[in-house]
C-alpha cells in the first residue's frame, strides 16, 4: 500500500521561497514517476512538476525557471522547492506517484503567498 504524505507549506510573502516534501513508503520508490499538482480554490487540479523514473524532469509553463522538483532516494522523498514565488502560486499542493498513470495520491499541503 502506498502512502505519500507532504509537508512544508504555509505563509510567505510574494518573492519568498518554500520546499515541500513528500514522504513515501510501501513501494519500490526508484521504479515509479512522481509529481507535483496544485489546486486552488474554484479552480481544477493541475499539474505542476513531474520526475520519471529515469530522472527526466518536466514544469508547467508557469513554474519554469522558479520551481524546482528533485527526489533523495535514500530518503524516499520528493522534494519541491518553490522560489520567486507569486500570489497565484496559492493553493493546495499534492504529490502523486504512479507507473503510467497518477495511482496514488497525498493528502496535500497548504501554500499562501500573499
Amino acid at each position: 500500500h502506498v502512502q505519500l504524505v507532504e509537508s512544508g507549506g504555509g505563509s510567505v510573502q510574494a518573492g519568498g521561497s518554500l520546499r515541500l516534501s513528500c514522504a513515501a513508503s510501501g513501494y519500490t520508490y526508484s521504479s515509479y514517476s512522481m509529481g507535483w499538482f496544485r489546486q486552488a480554490p474554484g479552480k481544477e487540479r493541475e499539474g505542476v512538476a513531474a520526475l520519471d523514473s529515469g530522472g527526466r524532469t518536466n514544469y508547467a509553463n508557469g513554474v519554469k525557471g522558479r520551481f524546482t522538483i528533485s527526489k533523495d532516494n535514500a530518503k524516499n522523498t520528493l522534494y519541491l522547492q518553490l522560489d520567486s514565488l507569486k500570489t497565484e502560486d496559492t493553493a493546495m499542493y499534492f504529490c502523486a506517484c504512479g507507473t503510467g498513470s497518477w495511482s496514488s495520491w497525498g493528502r496535500g499541503t497548504q501554500v499562501t503567498v500573499s
